[in-house]
């Protein structure tokens, strides 16, 4: 089991360790629903340095990432950063990721912890015909995701550039907590705005200590991945393994929205049909009726029981508290305003399919 640059110091502050597509992550600190308030409210920082980055150069980089990506990278500039997915070959995702433009030639791939060979061994097959420079800088670095409405306020101290005047989904590389050259980025998985932070790894503790120091009047907390996925989900965000994987297209999961027919990329031919012809199922928002947990791979029935769908990511939300979950249904079952039902244990729990996200700021 790997650790991240930061294990140790998790320990020392009492975090839950749990293995993690393969590394020791801290789970949660205080409590799962203290976390996700304080992310909520104020500003909290989790120690993402799991997830994996590809550093691709050179004169055909761009080609590359436009064919094994659908959305349209040649959008991006220098500055900005992309959230798109990588099709394979037979109608699912090989996996979500940002995409962000560093230089003129050159972009960092940012993708999921539990897909990182998975990822480079699909991007390398296509990379036979372009040739760029492909480098797995994922072991020599650390991410912090710096999350919260308070995020900007509380960290302008430690940089000499405005953070407020970062849009969302753009960067800059700029001096932090004392160190140069740190991609400081407008992205998040929480919905309540923020920062994420990439720096190597002999630096993170310097930069974890004074993200800290800036922001203890302002109600700072250590952030563990229990509460990053009842926030996430609470904006609908799809999570790589449970909402998407190998099987789901990214029509089926609501990623039209980047999914770009205007190129050629991977499977583009037959996911351009499957739009044409219509999909058969889709994955949907729901709110249970009455009180319950939807979890992972319950099943979704009708009103005389028979199995519809399967329920791909749920929770009792901290912030609603009622039972929220996204799973995949057949389309005529999708409308919002449907009613829908989750066999919990013995019980068909009613629930009402509707419109993302859960949670409005």
């Amino acid at each position: 089991m790997k650790n991240t640059a930061l294990t140790q110091l998790h320990e020392q502050l009492g975090a839950k360790l749990v293995p993690f597509a393969g590394y020791n992550m801290p789970v949660s600190y205080e409590g799962v629903n203290i976390e996700h308030e304080t992310v909520r409210n104020s500003v909290g920082v989790f120690d993402v340095s799991h997830m994996g980055e590809f550093l691709i150069s050179g004169p055909n980089s761009l080609a590359l990432i436009q064919k094994v990506s659908s959305n349209d990278a040649t959008k991006l500039e220098i500055g900005k950063a992309q959230y798109s997915c990588m099709p394979n070959e037979t109608g699912g995702i090989v996996d979500d990721l940002i995409i962000y433009q560093i230089k003129e030639e050159q972009y960092l791939l940012v993708v999921n912890a539990s897909n990182i060979d998975k990822d480079w061994n699909h991007i390398s097959k296509y990379n036979k015909e372009f040739n760029a420079d492909m480098r797995n800088i994922s072991e020599g670095y650390s991410l912090l995701a710096i999350q919260g409405p308070k995020a900007v306020d509380a960290m302008q101290s430690l940089t000499s550039i405005d953070l407020a005047a970062i849009k969302f989904y753009n960067f800059k590389v700029a001096d932090f907590a004392g160190i140069e050259n740190v991609i400081i980025s407008a992205t998040g998985y929480t919905g309540s705005g923020g920062f994420e932070i990439y720096c190597k790894n002999d630096e993170v503790e310097q930069v974890w200590n004074k993200v800290f120091e800036a922001g203890e009047n302002f109600g700072i907390k250590p952030i563990g991945l229990a509460a990053r996925d009842t926030l996430r989900l609470e904006m609908g965000y799809c999570l790589y393994g449970n909402d998407i994987n190998d099987t789901t297209s990214p029509l089926e999961a609501g990623l039209g929205w980047v999914t770009k027919f205007s190129k050629d990329f991977v499977n583009s031919e037959n996911l351009a049909k499957q739009k044409d012809t219509g999909i058969s199922k889709k994955l949907i928002a729901f709110e249970l009726d009455e009180r319950g947990i939807p979890r992972h791979d319950y099943d979704i029935v009708n009103e005389n029981g028979e199995k519809i769908g399967i329920v791909t990511s749920g929770t009792m939300s901290p912030s609603l508290s009622k039972g929220i979950g996204l799973g995949y249904v057949p389309v005529d079952q999708s409308k919002i305003g449907s009613k829908i039902y989750i066999q919990i244990r013995k019980k068909a729990v009613p629930a009402t399919v509707i419109k993302l996200p859960f949670y409005k700021s």
